[in-house]
């Protein structure tokens, strides 16, 4: 079976979210993108726990849901907060279980360090990353953490502000049980192949979407043939790094990504890692610190050359969304425009999704429904040529497709 896996969003009910994230917008939204297998995000809300109780069918993948004809993973984020050897960490962890009533009682055990109505990913208090996934795992060995985006600067395991230099310092005891790590938009798998320490587990991608538009839902994914769809079988997929069943991961170029350069946003300030080094990270303009971009932060834990590839490793496809091809090949470099829309979405339709019209479909096929910078852009993407001012400190980058 072929599945297209994102398998990290947020709800309506987390902050700065589209107010159309549910589960029939969210659906609709993967259908256009062509998923079909969705995380839930958000389960640890009660209103949104709710929600998913009354909706969600048991699929016919044991430990997986069913709606709206799209198959559904419980999942949620949880963001931890606290002091370690002198220093405050803040580390955003991905949560997944096959079962509601699993669910509810993980969710009673995290209602002790936080109020999980506060907001779709819940901060927690008085509980540092191993106690949670001790905590996590002890209530099911079937329950699985992921670090979320790994290495943004603000809160991830690796973040250059509030992280760690490795899973082990970050999770000590309970490190064994990580088996995955999210990339995170701002680095590709080629980055965290650079680090050794992390041979022993695999890569995944996923959108970290705040809303059902094809443009941020699916942008990241996962890409399975599995005999059969089941919690278990797209995990072992995972943790056993099967090329044969784990295809390969969608991800933007990193260079796309708003953390990927170090940079000092309200300057206008876009530095590479050996420029900012030249600086003692610091703006040349205001003479503020910097945020240290990903790429910085992973070329002071790298021990390997770039470029390297470790053997058995899941390859990367790296692609844009539909809109943002169409929209930066055109000139038009806008959110949000009719045209740019209509033109997107009579080649989902044409296509039948937006990632059919991204791999498969041939050159001669999008030249007879697409203008020729469009499709020039579109196999650009699949060739790795796109050139990109590097996004910093929470600016986008920008493609350019000249």
């Amino acid at each position: 079976m072929h599945v297209v896996a994102d398998l990290q969003l947020h709800s309506k009910h987390a902050m700065a979210t589209s107010k159309d994230m549910d589960l029939e917008h969210i659906a609709a939204g993967a259908k256009a993108k062509g998923l079909n297998l969705l995380g839930t995000g958000d389960f640890t809300h009660p209103r949104w726990f709710k929600e998913l109780k009354a909706k969600l069918e048991p699929a016919e993948g044991e430990g997986l849901f069913t709606y709206a004809g799209t198959n559904w993973m419980l999942s949620g984020e949880v963001s931890t907060v606290y002091e370690q050897e002198g220093k405050t960490r803040k580390v955003h962890h991905l949560v997944y279980s096959d079962s509601m009533e699993v669910v509810a009682q993980l969710n009673d055990k995290l209602s002790r360090y936080g109020r999980l109505a506060s907001d779709g990913r819940p901060v927690l208090t008085g509980v540092d990353s191993a106690e949670l996934v001790e905590v996590l795992t002890g209530v099911s060995a079937s329950v699985v953490v992921i670090p979320a985006h790994a290495w943004t600067p603000w809160f991830s395991v690796f973040g250059s502000r509030s992280g760690f230099d490795s899973l082990e310092e970050c999770y000590k005891d309970q490190s064994g049980k990580i088996f995955a790590v999210e990339t995170g938009l701002s680095s590709d798998a080629p980055m965290n192949w650079r680090l050794s320490s992390l041979d022993r587990v695999a890569l995944m991608s996923n959108s970290d979407s705040h809303s059902p538009n094809p443009w941020r839902l699916g942008r990241e994914a996962n890409v399975f043939e599995l005999d059969r769809l089941s919690y278990r079988d797209v995990f072992d997929a995972v943790r056993l790094r099967d090329t044969t069943k784990f295809r390969f991961m969608i991800e933007v170029d990193p260079s796309y990504g708003k953390y990927h350069f170090t940079g000092h946003k309200k300057c206008g300030v876009r530095l590479a890692p050996k420029e900012a080094l030249s600086l003692d990270n610091r703006c040349p303009k205001c003479g503020r610190k910097l945020t240290i971009g990903v790429l910085q932060r992973v070329e002071e834990l790298a021990d390997r050359p770039d470029g390297f590839v470790p053997n058995g490793a899941i390859p990367t496809r790296h692609l844009l969304p539909l809109y943002e091809v169409i929209s930066f090949a055109t000139g038009v470099n806008r959110l949000y425009v009719k045209s740019i829309i209509d033109e997107q979405d009579r080649l989902i339709r044409t296509f039948g999704s937006e990632l059919a019209v991204l791999l498969d479909a041939t050159q001669e096929e999008l030249s007879m429904v697409a203008r020729k910078p469009v499709v020039e852009a579109i196999l650009a993407c699949r060739k790795d040529r796109v050139r990109f001012d590097p996004g910093y400190d929470g600016v986008y980058g920008v493609p350019h497709f000249d």
